[in-house]
Order: structure tokens, then C-alpha cells, then sequence
């Protein structure tokens, strides 16, 4: 990363970004469209990639893995209805990009990525972005993080199928948001841990990089 790009603004491309591309397309909680114009979206994608930081689209980051297009982290963070003083547990880190914007929402976020290289290269995105409430971890997704559990949510930002271990790391009331499915065919779903059983809803069909075990 070039030493000075941590000093450029891209406020404007941001603000376009939430008032051309996110609020038609229908986002509409006010505190996510202040998260999503406030995470310096060009601190998590590569210099080759720059002028098309703020383009709705995804991006390669390396690994072979992506980070997901701006309307699809607006979405899921609005999907979780956070209010601030919950602890998510995300599956996937990736570059951090998506955690930048969670750490704005609740009071923590604590991440796991599968991938050393990218778990390296997001705790400098996050620590060059500033955001303090955040905990990375290098691991195995699959097995959650069961030293601070129970979780108020867990995002998955890869598809597959559900570990039965997140749901017994979410506390009651609870929501686990994923894309579901399989060969690049997802579903957003989202299931809330109630007393009486498991609530289910499911929204935007989307394509995510495959839920992988294990870490590298």
C-alpha cells in the first residue's frame, strides 16, 4: 500500500457511492448508510484497484477471495437490525472491510479468517482504518470462537451450509445471517435463536467464495 493513500479522502466517490448506488437499491437504515459512508472503503482493496474502490461491484484481494460489492455489506448489516451494544462474531474477515463497517454498528466484532495472509493483511486495514473494537482470530470458522460466546449475531460472508456450533454460540434472541446454498448459488437467510425453536426468514439470492474448514 502506497504511504500515503491512508491520507486520501475519497469522500466524494463515498457519498456517491451511498446516495446513487445504495439508497435505490434500498437500503434504508440511517446507521448503516452512515457506517457505509464512513469506512474508507479504498483502505481494503489493493493499489491496482483504487479508482474502483467505490464501484458497487466485488474485487479480488488475493487468496481467491473477494471483497463483497458495497450493496451486499450494506445489505447484510442492515439484515442483523444491530442498535449498538451487541457483541457479532463474523466468519470470514477477508480483507476487513466488512468488519470495518460492523465495528460501527455494534459495541464489538469479533472475526476469524481461515486464511493467514488475509488475516494479516486485514488487521493492518483495520488497525490503518482505525477501528479499535475489533478481535481477529486465525482459524477455523466452522468451530466459531468459543471463548466469548455467547454472540447478540454471526455473520457468514461465505456460502455454504450452517455449523450447528453457531447457533449454540448465539445467546437467546440471537441472529445468525449467511448465504446459503451451494456452487455459487446463495440465498441470504436469517435465523433467530428463540426459546421455542429456530425462526427463519430468507431474502436477496446473492453468490459468495465457497465456506471452507480448516485455515491456511
Amino acid at each position: 500500500m502506497s504511504p500515503n493513500r491512508r491520507f486520501l479522502s475519497f469522500e466524494r466517490p463515498r457519498r456517491r457511492m451511498v446516495e446513487e448506488q445504495l439508497i435505490p437499491a434500498g437500503i434504508t437504515d440511517t446507521r448503516v448508510l452512515h457506517a457505509m459512508n464512513t469506512v474508507p472503503r479504498h483502505l481494503f482493496v489493493d493499489d491496482a484497484l483504487l479508482g474502483h474502490a467505490y464501484q458497487d461491484s466485488s474485487l479480488p484481494i488475493g487468496s481467491g477471495q473477494t471483497i463483497s460489492q458495497p450493496f451486499m455489506v450494506a445489505r447484510m448489516s442492515e439484515l442483523l437490525a444491530l442498535e449498538g451494544h451487541e457483541r457479532v462474531l463474523e466468519i470470514g474477515t477477508g480483507c476487513g472491510y466488512q468488519t470495518a463497517v460492523l465495528s460501527c454498528l455494534c459495541r464489538r466484532v469479533y472475526s476469524i479468517e481461515r486464511i493467514a495472509a488475509l488475516h494479516t493483511k486485514a488487521r493492518k486495514n483495520l488497525r490503518q482504518a482505525h477501528h479499535a473494537n475489533v478481535m481477529l482470530k486465525c482459524g477455523d470458522g466452522l468451530l466459531g470462537w468459543v471463548e466469548y460466546a455467547p454472540f447478540d449475531a454471526i455473520m457468514v460472508t461465505a456460502g455454504g451450509f450452517a455449523s450447528d456450533v453457531w447457533m449454540e454460540q448465539l445467546c437467546e434472541g440471537g441472529v445468525l445471517l449467511m448465504p446459503e446454498g451451494e456452487k455459487g448459488a446463495h440465498r441470504l437467510v436469517r435465523r433467530k435463536k428463540l426459546v421455542a425453536g429456530i425462526e427463519e426468514e430468507y431474502f436477496n439470492a446473492c453468490t459468495f467464495v465457497p465456506l471452507l474448514k480448516g485455515e491456511l
